[in-house]
């Protein structure tokens, strides 16, 4: 039986890209025995156990460019839980073939002490720009899987890197927009536009939103807002939207967090989104009219490297935060509603950015590494 350890998470762009991997697996090996391992605190605690896998909790933390008590707490975490009983007990109890992590600081205690051990290991990464774990973990890990050529010019090891795109949960491109429309409830000539800025949310999308959904909503019945707040900021847009007195519109529909999001993206005519590797890799296979709104709170702004990636030959319309205040946001989703041959130049555009073979170059990864293992073994024991 193949059993494997994947780990990733903090956010939904890792887990959802660890559990497009276990999907991989579990596809090829029904038998295959498959957990997770991430934090006590990750948005894992939610998307894994929904998914029906084990999941096992290390100590880690993300480092940030600042010398404050945390990060220091931060930095001794990076030092010692590779180490730790907590982590290496994992390790023995769940004696993994193979362990591979998408990225991000819950990665790294599970990655080294796997390393250090002799096991098989694998690293995707999702971003245009290595994350920093990605960077640390390049010379202990057997393959480094990416989504972006550019990535490679950025590691040393590049002998060990393959671009392969990014691996999606099945929903994504298998859901026929009639069939989702049909489930959603929309009708004959109602159009749709999805707001969605990661699994997290963000305060500052939320309010330009509401602010959009004030001036133009009322005025547009036949287009229905989806709005995914975050759970965090639910409880304060809902108030808010109430003061604005958005709440007494139909057309505007307010979520917490989306659990059917291949069938919402398939059903919307226009998405604004983050620009997440893995969000906009969704967007490219669902071949989507997209808004993308790079966060400017992340390492490297990668976000913003993904997003140009894209803007820059014609796949996406790029409004950064710091444009909110012009009303860029609204006059972007305006322009998509309202300008047909823009919106579908933008929907074949963005199609050439969607993943094709990942499914199984991963898998024949997979099995290339394990079977070097086997044979490396084998060589050991006639010794």
């Amino acid at each position: 039986m193949l059993r494997v350890l994947l780990t990733g998470g903090g956010s939904g762009g890792h887990v959802n890209p660890a559990l497009a991997i276990a999907e991989i697996i579990k596809f090829n090996h029904p038998d295959a025995e498959i957990a997770f391992v991430g934090t006590a605190q990750g948005k894992e605690n939610d998307l894994v156990p929904r998914a029906g896998y084990r999941l096992y909790h290390v100590d880690s933390m993300g480092i940030q460019r600042s010398l404050t008590p945390s990060n220091i707490k931060a930095l001794m975490l990076a030092i010692t839980s590779p180490h730790s009983k907590k982590t290496k007990r994992i390790l023995q109890e769940f004696r993994p073939d193979i362990v591979i992590g998408t990225g991000g600081y819950v990665c790294w205690p599970l990655i080294r002490a796997a390393a250090i051990a002799g096991i098989p290991t694998v690293l995707h990464e999702s971003n245009c720009m290595a994350g920093l774990t990605v960077r640390m973990l390049q010379g202990s890990v057997d393959r480094l899987l990416l989504n972006f050529e550019e990535t490679v010019e950025q590691l040393h090891c590049k002998k060990k890197c393959e671009v392969v795109g990014n691996p999606l949960l099945s929903g994504f491109g298998t859901v026929p927009t009639a069939q989702a429309r049909e489930t959603l409830a929309l009708g004959e000539n109602e159009r749709m536009v999805l707001i969605c800025a990661g699994s997290l949310g963000s305060s500052t999308i939320n309010a330009a939103t509401l602010e959009m959904l004030r001036n133009i909503a009322p005025k547009r019945p036949h287009v229905r807002f989806v709005l995914a707040t975050g759970k965090r900021h639910y409880e304060t847009v809902l108030r808010e939207a109430k003061e604005m007195g958005l709440d007494a519109l139909p057309n505007v529909v307010l979520k917490d967090y989306i659990y059917d999001m291949p069938m919402q993206m398939s059903a919307a005519d226009v998405v604004v989104s983050r620009a997440g590797a893995m969000s906009l890799s969704e967007l490219a296979m669902m071949g989507k009219a997209c808004v993308i709104v790079p966060s400017p709170y992340v390492a490297d702004n990668h976000q913003l490297r993904n997003a140009q990636a894209l803007s820059d030959r014609g796949a996406a319309l790029l409004v950064e935060e710091k444009d909110f205040a012009r009303n860029e946001l609204q006059t972007a989703v305006l322009s998509l509603l309202d300008d047909t041959a823009l919106a579908d130049n933008l929907r074949t555009a963005i199609r050439a950015f969607a993943p094709t073979d990942t499914n199984r170059r991963i898998y024949e990864i997979i099995v290339q590494l394990l079977s070097e293992y086997r044979q490396k073994r084998e060589r050991n024991n006639k010794k």
